[in-house]
């Protein structure tokens, strides 16, 4: 989400990324929050464990795709040539080493960029792929690529191209229109002939759609939960944890899964760094996170509207799951 004019009413002091977010968001109505704020080193811990969560078929089933057809895919993206593989959004880049592994057999050298908003993330990744794969030269780059995804790596070698990996249905945070404009812009960054791998997640039956964002062991919860933990440490909030409850949705007129902090009684939040007092009425909701669930033809017709075509694309015999190669044109 942009941050809008938010940080042109705060002391220079407050202007910090975090900062501005938060008082853009909760001075908003109704009040939201922009889900990058999830992973600090606690967030992205708990997202991890969402993603072993047998209830969250997202990841498991991504991985299969990949573990069934990354030599295929990696052959189609390179085209006989040379490939520089960039990760938006990597984490801990725990599917990636499939990809990975599968360039490296196609060719000797291979250049990996990571960029994440985590730090901690970012650095754990590059350590368990450095023993995995010595000979793998990796750049990380902590970066919220929401807000554009920077300069990315130039060509190495003649006869190159670079892959940019959007892996994990990351693209489903955004709203449509914000979706476009980051495909655009990372179309701007290529040239013709380089190449995106888009991982969305497909419409499906509501029971699996639901039980994926309301696991039984609560990690979800606690993952929704932590954002307000990050602004009580780092802007002195004091917001109270057993105050506000977990909501996971589907917007049907959305295609969407809704994330929500429910406010479980008439409360006050004062975040002292922003010299902001909050109101919240019993059942009025922080708006965390969507989660667009997408069709072959609406994933295919959003990579268009960024100006990619779609060459190849694999998904699981459920078609619960997408996996889209797109050409920059």
């Amino acid at each position: 989400m942009p941050l809008g004019n938010s940080s042109a009413v705060l002391p220079a002091a407050q202007q910090s990324p975090i900062a501005a977010e938060v008082h853009r968001g909760l001075t908003a109505r109704p009040k939201t929050l922009s889900p990058w704020l999830f992973y600090d080193q606690r967030g992205s811990q708990l997202f991890d464990q969402i993603t072993q969560l047998p209830e969250y078929y997202l990841t498991r089933t991504e991985r299969e795709l990949f573990a069934a057809h990354a030599p295929a895919i990696l052959a189609a993206a390179g085209k006989d040539a040379a490939l520089t593989l960039i990760e938006l959004g990597a984490g801990s880049a725990s599917k990636t080493g499939i990809l990975l592994r599968a360039a490296l057999d196609q060719q000797p050298q291979l250049t990996y960029r990571a960029i994440d908003v985590s730090a901690s993330a970012l650095e754990a990744a590059s350590q368990s792929l450095s023993r995995e794969f010595p000979t793998l030269i990796i750049e990380t780059r902590v970066r919220d690529y929401t807000h554009g995804i920077g300069h990315l790596p130039s060509l190495q070698w003649p006869n190159s191209r670079r892959l940019v990996l959007y892996i994990g249905s990351s693209i489903g945070n955004f709203d449509p229109l914000d979706a476009r404009e980051l495909l655009r812009d990372i179309r701007r960054q290529l040239a013709p002939g380089d190449c995106i791998l888009l991982g969305v997640d497909h419409a499906k039956p509501l029971q699996p759609l639901l039980a994926a964002y309301n696991d039984a062991a609560g990690v979800t919860a606690a993952f929704n939960r932590n954002i307000l933990t990050r602004i009580n440490r780092e802007l002195g909030a004091n917001f109270r944890l057993d105050r506000f409850q977990h909501r996971a949705i589907f917007n049907p007129d959305e295609s969407r899964i809704e994330m929500h902090l429910v406010s479980t009684c008439a409360q006050r939040v004062a975040i002292p760094a922003l010299d902001l007092k909050l109101t919240f009425s019993d059942g009025e909701t922080i708006h965390t996170e969507n989660s667009y669930k997408f069709t072959p033809e609406s994933a295919t017709a959003l990579l268009a509207s960024g100006n990619f075509t779609v060459t190849h694309h694999w998904t699981d015999p459920w078609r619960w799951f997408g996996v889209y190669l797109a050409t920059a044109v």
